[in-house]
């Protein structure tokens, strides 16, 4: 697997990033207590094993026929980098609308069914995982197995991270949601973005 450091510091910094999935498990847990917002967390996770199974089954057998359909994904994969970390910087407060009264129709829902349907059925998910795992494959490798292990570990680092924040945003959720500590978390992670994408898309392949 090419550069696997690399990997779990960018991942970290789109985990922890602010955005859909985040502003989710912030109005379930303050809506409906933590253990909702742990059962949210568990069902957006688990949506992104099924992108992660569709991304290694789907896209594994194309990449190892081709090197050039290789070098394309890697390029459409750095271009997708950088509207992301643009993205990031240039952020609309749109994730702020999804702030929902205790008292809404979402409580009759199942958390975990929400969360998970909620990243399966999303498109902007399953592009970031078909173009964001490519970028760490060593076509030397089974690349099934790297993507999956990927996946796995992507999965695991974002539940991690939702658990701690469901857990302490009962005593942080002020700072946590304040609009200067939203903005700080976008532009360091949209700086990291592109920084990574402009690398990817001027480094030879080996």
């Amino acid at each position: 697997m090419n550069d696997f450091l690399t990997f779990l510091v960018l991942t970290l910094f789109v985990v922890m990033s602010p955005g859909v999935d985040t502003a989710l498990i912030t109005k379930r847990t303050i809506a409906d207590g933590r253990k909702n917002g742990y059962k949210m967390a568990l069902g957006i996770t688990s949506g992104s094993l099924v992108h992660t199974f569709a991304a290694a089954f789907g896209l594994s057998a194309i990449l190892l026929q081709s090197s050039l359909a290789f070098d394309i994904v890697k390029y459409i994969g750095a271009i997708y980098l950088l509207y992301l970390g643009i993205s990031s910087l240039i952020k609309r407060q749109n994730d702020h609308d999804l702030q929902v009264a205790p008292g809404s129709t979402l409580k009759r829902k199942s958390a975990f069914h929400q969360g998970f349907l909620s990243n399966v059925l999303n498109p902007k998910v399953a592009m970031f995982f078909i173009t964001f795992l490519p970028q760490f494959v060593n076509a030397g490798s089974d690349v099934t197995v790297q993507f999956i292990t990927m996946g796995v570990v992507y999965t695991l680092l974002s539940i991690t991270w939702f658990f701690l924040y469901v857990f302490f945003i009962n005593y942080l959720r002020e700072w946590l949601l304040t609009e200067k500590v939203q903005k700080i978390m976008d532009k360091a992670t949209g700086l990291v973005l592109i920084g990574f994408g402009l690398k990817l898309a001027f480094e030879k392949q080996h």
